[in-house]
């Protein structure tokens, strides 16, 4: 297992490559359900839609395009990694492909205050934890969000994420954090330059032998982050696309170094249900084409 574990913290600090965002949850699994073909009232009950969605996902990760060739890690929600693809569990799948797994920690968001959304407090984190490295899942990933340039509000959003991002690399797993600006937010060229000094400032201050990987919103201004990316705590940064369509993503993605996507919508956009294997599989065989070179081959701003 130790090998193991250097094994993919190198995939994952130096390989060429993106992260697959395999990991809605309840409330937008419907939406993704309906963008693969699948409308409302295909299904009975939550079992039966969470049975759908464990389709569509079983089906992306057996794919024959979905490799460690060009898919560093995918993040799965919690009851993706609890099923299985191919008669095993699904980070055992993941990891035989090359593809190294992590897991969606968080319980959705508090209500705005101060211009952000915190997490909800998350109960049982220690037991999901020990469960999850059980099942040979590498790290987490934590998503709150920013919609204003409130120093006090972004100051909390980071300070909660390095608080849980502790617990997790106690338990031994890489913690992703993700503290998005939204990119509608009025506010967002403001918001992100304080999220890279709050950040940076925490980073500061760890210690020990703590690592973390950032999920942020691609910049307004390109290569801001680029600091972020060359600290020594900092283990990758990667970007959420965040609403923005494939090419719209891939493109601005391109424009900062050392910065490689993260992409759920993004990837997912043009899979639906009826297609046959062959399909299915050349459509999201160009959607990770387009995404690995943008995160690949970078472009002057």
């Amino acid at each position: 297992m130790a090998d193991t574990h250097v094994v993919m913290m190198a995939q994952m600090t130096s390989g060429a490559g993106f992260i697959a965002a395999l990991d809605q949850s309840g409330g937008s699994t419907p939406g993704a359900l309906k963008a693969y073909g699948v409308p409302e009232g295909s299904w009975g009950s939550d079992e039966e839609m969470y049975g759908l969605i464990h389709q569509m996902r079983v089906r992306i990760v057996t794919a024959p395009s979905f490799t460690g060739a060009k898919v560093l890690a995918a993040i799965l929600f919690e009851r993706t990694m609890d099923g299985e693809a191919g008669g095993v569990p699904v980070p055992t799948a993941l990891w035989s492909r090359g593809v190294v797994p992590f897991l969606k920690i968080d319980k959705g968001l508090e209500d705005e205050a101060d211009g952000v959304q915190l997490m909800k407090p998350m109960p049982g984190l220690d037991a999901l934890l020990a469960r999850a490295g059980g099942l040979g899942v590498f790290g987490t990933k934590e998503r709150s969000t920013i919609r204003l340039a409130s120093r006090s509000g972004i100051a909390a959003i980071v300070e909660q994420q390095f608080e849980v991002a502790a617990q997790v690399a106690a338990a031994g797993l890489l913690p992703i954090l993700e503290p998005e600006v939204l990119i509608k937010s009025p506010e967002r060229g403001d918001a992100e330059a304080i999220l890279k000094e709050e950040i940076a400032r925490r980073l500061d201050a760890l210690t020990g032998d703590t690592r973390v990987m950032l999920k942020l919103t691609i910049p307004v201004e390109a290569d801001l982050y680029a600091e972020l990316a060359g600290h020594h705590r900092v283990a990758r940064v990667v970007a959420l696309s965040g609403g923005f369509t494939r090419s719209e993503a891939s493109a601005e993605l391109a424009k900062n170094h050392g910065m490689i996507a993260s992409f759920s919508r993004a990837l997912l956009a043009d899979l639906r249900h009826e297609m046959d294997d062959a399909t299915f599989d050349r459509t999201l065989g160009a959607a990770i084409a387009e995404i690995y070179h943008g995160s690949v081959v970078k472009v002057a701003a």
